[in-house]
């Protein structure tokens, strides 16, 4: 149909967050399965996203491609869902502020530790890198996390998905550092329904996988 949402994924991608929010959004969808290696990188699957990796999103003739963009369109295409602020509410700035925080400093700072960047202590060089350092960046998350139920206003919304997402499987993969408000706001969002099927759907996938 003209309006199908197709997602193409693999279970063990940053495609699990894209899952958890099409099962918030609730909407029937198609998962299209992309192996890593020469499929992700085939001409086919090029034409969806020519950066060649997962997750995609298509919603008809719409391509949407990085999770924060993916999160933020199924919200504002599903308003029914209720996943993100209402767009004159104050709380929307919020909204915005946090997904793009984590979408940019935290990869950022995060990727770069994993791979053993540095950056130099020179201010002029380190002025040009938009996280500072990884401490800073999980000192401001941990402030905005601590003491509240939600990053933007009085509901959970896609940006709460995505910071809890990246917590939690940072944590589990020690790539961000367990501090008790990163646990209690992650475990939180994670035990709700949604996010359970979508680790459901994705651990059945990923056994039929071993088993083949």
């Amino acid at each position: 149909m003209a309006d199908d949402l197709v997602f193409y994924t693999s279970p063990m991608s940053r495609g699990r967050i894209v899952r958890w929010m099409l099962e918030e959004v609730g909407r029937p969808y198609r998962t299209e399965l992309v192996g890593f290696g020469p499929a992700m990188k085939a001409e086919a699957y090029r034409a969806i996203n020519p950066m060649g990796k997962v997750p995609a999103l298509t919603h008809g003739a719409t391509v949407v491609t990085e999770c924060a963009a993916i999160l933020t369109y199924l919200a504002d295409a599903f308003p029914e869902a209720g996943l993100a602020p209402e767009p004159a509410a104050r709380a929307r700035g919020d909204y915005y502020r946090w997904l793009f925080f984590c979408a940019g400093p935290v990869e950022a700072a995060v990727t770069n530790t994993v791979l053993g960047v540095t950056v130099p202590d020179d201010p002029r060089k380190r002025g040009m890198v938009g996280y500072g350092s990884l401490e800073a960046v999980l000192d401001t998350l941990e402030g905005a996390v601590s003491g509240r139920e939600f990053i933007a206003g009085e509901r959970f919304s896609a940006a709460d998905l995505y910071l809890a997402a990246h917590l939690g499987w940072g944590m589990q993969f020690g790539t961000i550092p367990r501090r008790p408000a990163f646990e209690a706001y992650a475990d939180r969002h994670a035990a709700r329904p949604a996010a359970v099927r979508a680790r459901e759907i994705d651990d059945g996938l990923l056994a039929q996988q071993a088993a083949s």
